[in-house]
Formats: structure tokens, sequence, C-alpha cells
């Protein structure tokens, strides 16, 4: 049994207090379902614990914000994946969320939580930066604004301090912008992905004026892929343009082998799906 403190702050501010200590094994959390996992395993023993639960309600909830969404780190995936605004403008969330884990986790896990454990195999990361998302990141001294995509910095590693936690995320509007989410999975449908592929599309349904392409589990942090962005700007819609795209991925993406593939084997998966993906994105993401 290991021994810990755990601490129950009723505001952020005492919360990020009580992190911003030299000592490496106090860590906050929000549903645990991560941290716990790694606590069983021998893999993280706390000194102390930051339960982030009874913090401001206001910390996990969901508001308009300049066409776009506000979404509270303390939000659940849950509360995300039934919440109508989410559906409205973003619905790539909400397609991706019926597939992630199971429903017993996503009533606790948070979607700060979710991003600040950097885990490659996660599916929303690839989805937020498709979607140009950024979040604020508070400490005991201020905050700053990222995006989200210059949060990961490794396997496992994001560009937080340890003293930091994430306090929001910022979805801009979507208006002209079609998006799609493509997990392939060696078991079940909401297992962890071998490959997991996110696309937005701005488009008329004629010409191809923006593109992002996010690769995650098939490489060790999410990445987009700047070789397959630049054959789709400009081009006009068509499958082979889709196909080419997707070689340009799979030439790009310096793919990792673990427990669910080799590395060849996900290159292959990602030379498929990205067309895929983006076929499915100009349909309507699926729907």
């Amino acid at each position: 049994m290991i021994s810990f403190e755990l601490a129950e702050p009723r505001s952020l501010k005492s919360a990020l207090k009580l992190i911003d200590t030299e000592d490496p094994a106090v860590r906050a959390f929000g549903g645990c379902t991560a941290l716990m996992l790694m606590m069983k395993t021998g893999v993280f023993q706390p000194s102390c614990l930051v339960s982030l639960r009874k913090v401001e309600k206001k910390h996990a909830a969901l508001a308009r914000e300049d066409g776009g969404l506000r979404i509270g780190a303390l939000a659940t995936l849950s509360a995300l994946e039934q919440s109508m605004a989410v559906r409205r403008t973003a619905p790539v969330i909400t397609r991706t969320l019926r597939t992630l884990s199971n429903v017993r986790v996503r009533n606790v896990a948070t979607l700060g939580g979710h991003l600040a454990h950097a885990d490659p195999h996660m599916d929303l990361p690839p989805v937020l930066i498709s979607l140009g998302a950024e979040l604020t990141a508070v400490c005991a001294g201020g905050e700053r604004r990222l995006a989200v995509q210059d949060l990961f910095t490794g396997y496992y590693e994001t560009a937080l301090a340890k003293s930091e936690l994430i306090s929001a995320v910022h979805v801009p509007a979507q208006a002209g912008w079609r998006s799609a989410y493509v997990k392939c999975t060696t078991r079940t449908a909401d297992d962890w992905p071998t490959l997991g592929i996110a696309v937005s599309l701005k488009t008329d349904g004629v010409l191809i004026e923006d593109a992002r392409v996010v690769v995650s589990a098939a490489t060790e942090k999410p990445l987009r892929m700047a070789q397959a962005e630049a054959v789709l700007r400009g081009a006009t819609v068509n499958d082979a343009v889709f196909v080419s795209a997707g070689e340009a991925a799979a030439a790009e993406a310096e793919t990792i082998g673990d427990a669910r593939g080799s590395a060849a084997y996900k290159r292959e998966l990602l030379r498929v799906h990205a067309a895929r993906a983006l076929q499915q994105a100009l349909s309507g993401g699926g729907d």
C-alpha cells in the first residue's frame, strides 16, 4: 500500500500553491483515471496528491466564445460528449468521444487531465490540434496561452511547467471547415488506437483553401503532417489528391512500433487511412 497525503483545496488558486514545490512526487489530478493506473503499476509513487474536484465549478463549465467554445479543463469527457454546444460547434469531438475508452472512464476523466497526461495514444489531442484549438495554462504567478499542438514535446512529455495546470481549452469557430477523425484499433473500437488521424479541410467542396492533417498513436506525439497539408492546399477536391496526401503523410511520418503494431505496419495504415479520413471529412465526418 502506497502511503501519501491527499489535499482537497476549494479553489484553483490554493491548488496552484500546493503544486508549486520542488517535490517531484506532488501531483494534481482531476479524474485520476491515468494517474491511478500509474500508481497501481508502481510507475509513480506520490508523496501528495492534490484533488481538483472541489475547486470552483466554473473550471468545468462549457461556454460559447467568439463563435467557438471555451471548455473548462475540469469538464468531464462525458460532459463534452453530451454537450449540444460542442455538437453544434465541433461535431467531430462528439463523434470521437463515442469510442474513447468506455463510459465509466468518460464519466470521471477530465479534458485537462486527458491533455496533460500526454499519452500519444489519446484520441482528443489530434482532434483538437486539427481544429486549431488553444489552451490556457495557469500557475501561481499568472497564465499563458499556447496552441494545443505546442503542448506536446515528446513521449509523455509536455511544455507545462511542474507548477502549471491547464485551466481551459479554446476551440475557435469552425465555419467553412470540415473535420473527421479515424481511429484504427487492433481489438475493440474503444481500445487504444494503433493509428489515430484527424483532418480538417477549409473548402467549398470544390477547392481546398487550407488543411490540417494530424497523426497520433503511430508517432511518439501528435504531429501535423506538413507535406500532406501542402499537397492539399489549393488543390481541387478529388480522390487522387487525397491518395497523394496519404502518400505524403506516410513518407513524412516517423512511425514507432509497439504492442499494437510495427512501425512499418502503422505507416501502411497511415497511407490508406489518411485518404479515407479526408473523404470522410468532405462527406460530413461520418454522420
